[in-house]
């Protein structure tokens, strides 16, 4: 029982849930360590581009255990301690692209989760529900918040109101994941992607994720401001000199992130 995390040589850091018996339910110390995760992730400048996934091939995430937090005291002052073990949807930036490969069960924190990342790829049996009204509580950590700002304004009313699942065809049609492929095409299709993003500038790359979700609460007028800052910026780097001097070689360029 772990939260596993891999980078490998390409700059591509793969974290996998692995707590199959438990349908890679999030117990805190599973919260913490995928805390841990994101925070590597955040900081190491080898990595360029992540995936996230589920070990075994039943469930991505059933969200939170609900029998390890029943009972738990919180303390009163935690309520502030807004920065404390923050994750990927409660407010963690991490402006390097994630791509979730969702094998299966995604449904309360493991959606939530899911609506925090850039790109998903699903398997056929994958099905997607925010189920929480069910026990009397709400999606939480993002997710009464993404969903709304992800789908079609009735779908995310069914989906938070009902607490009833939708499969990996409807999720697909209304574009909540990139592409439903088999169960042993799932880590190839999302290595594809990550291995695509990983050969981009990283500054650039990084940039353009940060200002495409910030887009979300400007004006346009500020943020064609800001997007006009940041690309000036961008154009003293040393990967830009780069991508000129690759362009004009006629060769892949080899950006370090400078």
């Amino acid at each position: 029982m772990s939260i596993d995390l891999d980078i490998d040589a390409e700059g591509i850091a793969t974290i996998t849930i692995n707590r199959p018996e438990r349908r890679n339910a999030l117990d805190a110390a599973h919260y913490a360590g995928l805390t841990d995760a994101w925070m590597r992730v955040r900081d190491d400048p080898a990595v360029r581009c992540a995936i996230v996934t589920g070990a075994g091939d039943k469930s991505f995430s059933a969200g939170a255990d609900i029998k390890d937090f029943i009972g738990r005291r919180q303390e009163l002052s935690d309520h502030w301690l807004t920065q404390k073990g923050q994750l990927l949807n409660r407010g963690l930036e991490v402006w390097k692209p994630v791509i979730a490969a969702v094998n299966g069960f995604c449904v309360g924190g493991g959606m939530t989760l899911l609506l925090a990342t850039d790109i998903r790829i699903a398997v056929p049996h994958a099905t997607f529900g925010l189920s929480e009204v069910k026990r009397g509580v709400i999606a939480g950590n993002g997710g009464t918040q993404r969903v709304m700002r992800q789908l079609p304004h009735a779908i995310a009313m069914e989906m938070l109101l009902t607490g009833d699942a939708i499969d990996a065809a409807r999720a697909e049609r209304w574009g909540l994941v990139n592409a439903v492929v088999p169960p042993e095409e799932l880590m190839p299709a999302a290595r594809a992607f990550a291995r695509r993003i990983a050969a981009n500038a990283p500054l650039a790359v990084q940039a353009a994720k940060e200002l495409g979700l910030r887009s979300r609460d400007m004006p346009l007028a500020d943020g064609l401001r800001l997007e006009q800052m940041v690309s000036r910026i961008l154009q003293g780097s040393e990967d830009v000199k780069e991508g000129r001097a690759a362009f004009a070689e006629k060769r892949p360029p080899r950006f370090e992130g400078r």
